[in-house]
């Protein structure tokens, strides 16, 4: 399915080739912001993409450049659909900046790589797991329910781009996230029936990183995002590192290479996608479904240990108790779990 480009990425793409241009004529900042008496912050917030550019600034950019022809009219293309508006920016009263900018990327990249820890990625998730996640964020700052409901429908949202053309999409998780409690028993078979059935998308390759398996690299999760060229404008990988306020993104060509060496060796410890499909099916089972025996709470379980006649399931333990009387600790230390 095709969709729209986004309009962070094409602010991103004008952003950096206006900075580049600027530099090849070998303009400062300043010397631009006197020429077009603008403030020096101002040229600073365009180069960054912090602030979106008009298509009538972005013509004074390029006649003061002396920017003509088919790359003249590239820009201004650019100008015009930076200055289109993002479905996400619907939302703009409910999302931080940071996340806004987060979903414009991940709306056009070609290629999104992701390695998390903690939970489930968010193009992954089934509207019950969501909604429970970000429920819990209230537990640390208050959030009306209206507010709780629009980030569940932007999170779902999002999962469009799944169908896109053109986008390769490459996704690690620890083994922990399979075993960690999200909600109740019913949510969490549906959400691991969900990702078994997302890994078999073509365009897909999901990893599991089992607990046992050899950790090289440790690290918190991140998203790495790359884009192919758009004619001759051509941005540059970014890193997203995901915290509880907000997103935190990385662009340095080393930062960004660093991060995707470590997600190649967190890939190739992962098991294969058919081995991952196994254990994500496995675990659900073993764990998630209704047909396995309940387990003891860890209260009950220490509750249990702690009772007199805990150690009486085991004659054998009794056997190899000496005959003299155990005091009180000892009884204690035998019958706690280890």
């Amino acid at each position: 399915m095709a969709v729209p480009g986004s309009p962070t990425v094409r602010r991103r793409r004008l952003a950096a080739e206006l900075r580049e241009i600027r530099e090849s004529k070998g303009k400062s900042g300043d010397a631009v912001a006197a020429a077009l008496k603008w403030s020096p912050s101002k040229v600073s917030r365009y180069e960054r993409a912090r602030t979106s550019l008009q298509p009538r600034e972005v013509r004074r950019l390029l006649d003061y450049y002396q920017i003509t022809g088919a790359r003249r009219d590239l820009l201004l293309e650019l100008a015009e659909d930076a200055a289109q508006k993002g479905w996400w920016e619907d939302f703009a009263d409910s999302l931080s900046l940071d996340y806004q900018q987060f979903i414009g990327l991940e709306h056009e990249a070609s290629l999104i790589a992701i390695w998390h820890v903690d939970v489930v990625t968010g193009l992954l998730q089934t509207e019950a797991y969501a909604r429970h996640i970000i429920s819990s964020y209230s537990q640390v700052e208050p959030i009306p329910p209206g507010m709780i409901e629009r980030l569940v429908r932007v999170r779902m949202q999002r999962q469009q781009v799944l169908d896109r053309e053109g986008l390769q999409l490459s996704v690690v998780l620890d083994e922990s996230i399979l075993q960690r409690r999200i909600g109740n028993d019913m949510v969490m078979h549906e959400q691991l029936q969900r990702l078994a059935k997302e890994s078999e998308r073509p365009n897909l390759t999901l990893q599991i990183l089992p607990l046992d398996a050899q950790h090289t690299v440790f690290g918190e999760s991140f998203v790495i995002f790359r884009f192919g060229a758009d004619n001759e404008a051509m941005l540059q990988d970014v890193v997203s590192t995901e915290h509880l306020r907000n997103d935190f993104s990385l662009e340095g060509e080393q930062e960004t290479y660093l991060h995707w060496i470590a997600f190649q060796r967190i890939a190739g410890a992962s098991l294969d996608p058919a081995s991952s499909r196994t254990l994500i099916h496995r675990t659900a089972e073993t764990y998630w479904s209704g047909n396995r025996q309940p387990r003891l709470s860890r209260a009950r379980r220490y509750s249990a240990a702690r009772s007199p006649t805990a150690g009486r399931t085991r004659p054998f333990a009794r056997r190899l108790t000496p005959a003299r009387p155990c005091t009180p600790a000892r009884r204690h230390s035998r019958t706690l779990p280890g």
